[in-house]
Formats: structure tokens, sequence, C-alpha cells
């Protein structure tokens, strides 16, 4: 009896708090229709093609839209030794990504949202020369995914805002 008291209190107490889904509507909600409609400027390097895809795979989930806005992203990929060996070799290296990104509403060129994402990984630095090239290649699509996730969060937030 008192667990079921508790349970009804806590219901409605959560029932007041003005807690929405982010994707109420599913794809055809407001946020999934305005990821949607965000186009991504091209990125340079390796780094940005692998983040611009994964962008792309996640703002068109919900179909085809005309594009209203455009996001800018610039991205600084940085791979540095750590942890030098006593015969003075890198024994483990970082690589880290970070993303400076801006929505930018194409009607009138006003800047939405102006953040940064970014993400790092550590690399053991093998003998196999190939293995560690293998490794950094790896490192960099695993950041790129974690980047893109950071940005299209954040997108969703800001255009949740704009729909209000």
């Amino acid at each position: 009896m008192i667990r079921a008291l508790a349970l009804a209190a806590a219901l409605f107490a959560l029932a007041g708090c003005g807690l929405q889904p982010m994707y109420a509507g599913g794809g055809s909600g407001a946020v999934a229709r305005g990821l949607a409609a965000v186009e991504v400027a091209p990125i340079e390097g390796r780094g940005g093609w692998l983040v611009r895809n994964a962008l792309r795979d996640r703002l068109g989930a919900a179909g085809p839209e005309s594009p209203r806005y455009r996001l800018d992203v610039r991205l600084d990929d940085r791979l540095e030794g750590l942890g030098v060996l006593s015969d003075d070799t890198v024994g483990r290296e970082r690589r880290t990504l970070r993303a400076r990104y801006q929505l930018v509403d194409t009607a009138d060129d006003t800047i939405l949202l102006d953040a940064t994402a970014g993400s790092d990984a550590g690399i053991d630095v093998v003998s196999s020369e190939y293995a560690t090239i293998a490794a950094e290649q790896t490192a960099l699509e695993n950041l790129a995914q974690d980047v893109a996730d950071r940005i299209v969060t954040q997108l969703s937030l800001t255009l949740r805002q704009q729909d209000r």
C-alpha cells in the first residue's frame, strides 16, 4: 500500500515537472524535422570528411527537408606523443579532435549557435608501425563519431528552444 502511494506521488510529481521527450512525434516531430533541415558545409581533411558523413547520417534520419540551416564546422585534429620510454621512444600517443561549429539560419544569416565539441583517445605505440598507424586511424574514426554525436545533441537542444 505504501509502495503504491509512493509510486502514485512520484508519477504526479513527474507529470507536473514539465519534462517532455526531445524527439516527441518521432520522425515527424519538430526537432527531427529541424535536424533534417540542417545542411552541413564541407569540412577540410580526412577528419572533416568523417565528421561530415557522421553528421549527415544523424541529421538526415527524418528524411529529406529543404535546407533552412547551415552548419559550419572547423576541426582541430592533434596527435601528440606521451609516455617517453627509457630509450627515448614514444610509448603512448593521444589523439584529440576538437570542433568549433556554428548553426546559421540561412534566411537571414543569423548565428543561432556557436559552440565547441571535442573528444580524445589514447593510443599505444607498438613495434609495428602499421599497427600504430591503424590504431591512429581507428581512433580518428571513433572520435569523429563521438564529436558528431555531441554536435547533434547540442543542435537538438537549440532547435527545440527555437520551436517553442
